[in-house]
């Protein structure tokens, strides 16, 4: 299938959606080269709109299908965390435990750093054990919006 992205306008700024045709399959937050050719769809149009209604407070969940390309513990990660609740955050030892994998915590950082879709897939829902933000691809300013949007919304 034919990859292609476009760069939307949103109150954070412009994001970037690439979708592979049949599904999300790679979401930035700022005006970012992706594979193929800029062109909207219909699926990047209704992701953008869900994009736009969650940063409005108004969604909770995403609908528009995603794919995330990565490693098998890389997905594994991702679904663990496509399953922490709204408004809600788990630390990296929690999902490092969830997994089997209680010494993973490093490797749980990473496949969050890789996620290809964040905000479809909240990595921003994971924070440190010592109550600090850690890590976002995005920065701390961009974490901090989103945990704080949704408490706000929950």
């Amino acid at each position: 299938m034919e990859r292609t992205y476009f760069i939307y306008r949103t109150p954070m700024g412009r994001v970037a959606i690439e979708s592979d045709g049949a599904a999300i399959t790679h979401f930035a937050f700022g005006p970012v080269q992706l594979v193929g050719r800029q062109h909207a769809t219909a699926l990047t149009n209704r992701a953008s709109s869900e994009v736009l209604e969650y940063l409005a407070g108004k969604r909770i969940a995403f609908e528009v299908p995603v794919r995330a390309e990565g490693s098998a513990f890389q997905r594994e990660v991702w679904a663990k965390i496509s399953e922490i609740p709204y408004g809600e955050t788990r630390t990296y030892a929690e999902i490092a435990e969830s997994l089997g994998k209680p010494g993973a915590l490093q490797a749980v950082g990473q496949a969050c750093g890789r996620n290809p879709i964040p905000l479809f897939v909240p990595c921003h829902r994971v924070v440190g054990s010592n109550g600090k933000l850690g890590g976002y691809a995005f920065g701390p300013t961009v974490k901090k919006f989103l945990l704080d949007l949704e408490a706000k919304n929950r």
